[in-house]
């Protein structure tokens, strides 16, 4: 912005206070009009002819409607400068938005959007350099173990081919990540409910997640004969993002509770916790957006042991609230404990909450 821009920006607007952009049209005309006829009687009065007074009176209403009018339009005009600037990718310009009427609230509207693309960008920024460094990492180590082999460096050992098989099993994770956040991103998915028997789904993904991360136990706890209406797959997503992310960053050697009981509306309430750091109370509304990488260390934010793209707490909270259900940090002395609720009827909760997913 040119000095010339910021001094006609910093002009005061004399029709803010109204809340009408009508009262404010009304205002502009009574103006315009007294002040001709005002030009008039006065010329009149000096012994100038109407002829006169009537072209010198329009061209002061002209100019005196100019002035009062700068400040309705200036912010219309700082907002076609602002959307050019996005256009070529600078998401900073802002208007400024002091008037009360319908052009204000299109400035604070425009401010609010600018604001969100802006987030957006940085997120996407930040998600490309994230998924490049989870891309590179895995597939640099695939490379290696393979060139060694190929040319002979290293046998071609049952640990050497494990090795590999690791790196591939990260890459189909990060795949399948990728995968479920272009769902999110095309809409709710329908829901394959039905009705299945939590032990043994509980000791499914455990298994899978002890699996996936040795030397991490997985300790559960859940009624003998809890049975729940849900979509498997999609809880089944959940679990073992949280699996995951607890397996990460709960201190080696110690185990991952798992936890399932009956809720209080006749649903069911999942829990998982570990006795790593814990997410500070400042992170917990973040640490469910996606590509979220604060300063907490949980979630795949900073801290993790192998990293992360941020995308499986994010995951997580669409097929959660794809039931209709709840997921959020509990408040607890040690550790992390992240709790899921799902409700008794998934399919009406999912319909009677569908605008927030």
């Amino acid at each position: 912005m040119s000095a010339l821009e910021g001094l006609r920006a910093r002009l005061p607007r004399p029709l803010d206070p109204l809340r009408s952009i009508k009262i404010k049209f009304g205002v502009v005309a009574v103006v315009t009009a007294c002040t001709a006829i005002l030009i008039v009687v006065w010329g009149y009065a000096l012994g100038f002819r109407t002829r006169h007074t009537l072209p010198v009176g329009m061209l002061i209403s002209l100019g005196v409607t100019q002035l009062i009018a700068h400040g309705m339009t200036s912010p219309l005009r700082e907002m076609t400068a602002a959307a050019r600037a996005m256009a070529r990718g600078d998401y900073s310009r802002r208007v400024r938005a002091t008037s009360r009427d319908e052009v204000g609230e299109l400035a604070t509207a425009f401010n609010t959007m600018a604001a969100d693309l802006a987030e957006a960008d940085r997120q996407r920024r930040e998600f490309v350099a994230n998924v490049s460094h989870e891309l590179r990492t895995p597939i640099s180590a695939l490379h290696a173990v393979l060139e060694n082999v190929a040319d002979g460096v290293t046998p071609a050992t049952p640990e050497v081919l494990e090795s590999a098989l690791e790196q591939t099993e990260r890459l189909g994770r990060l795949v399948t990540q990728l995968l479920d956040l272009s769902r999110v991103d095309a809409g709710a998915a329908a829901l394959d409910l039905a009705e299945f028997d939590v032990a043994a789904f509980v000791a499914d993904v455990a298994a899978e997640a002890e699996a996936g991360h040795p030397g991490v136990r997985v300790d559960t706890d859940v009624p003998a004969g809890l049975r729940a209406l849900a979509d498997r797959d999609r809880l089944h997503q959940v679990l073992a993002n949280l699996l995951d992310n607890a397996a990460r960053h709960g201190p080696p050697g110690r185990p991952v509770a798992v936890t399932a009981r009956p809720g209080g509306d006749g649903g069911l309430v999942l829990e998982v916790a570990d006795e790593g750091p814990g997410i500070p109370p400042s992170e917990r509304a973040r640490v469910f957006e996606r590509f979220s990488r604060g300063a907490g260390s949980y979630g795949g934010q900073v801290g993790a042991r192998d990293g992360g793209t941020g995308l499986g707490l994010a995951i997580a909270r669409w097929a959660v609230e794809l039931h209709g259900g709840d997921i959020h940090v509990v408040d607890t002395a040690r550790g992390c404990r992240i709790r899921v609720a799902i409700p008794a009827d998934p399919a009406a909760a999912a319909e009677a909450g569908s605008g927030r997913v």
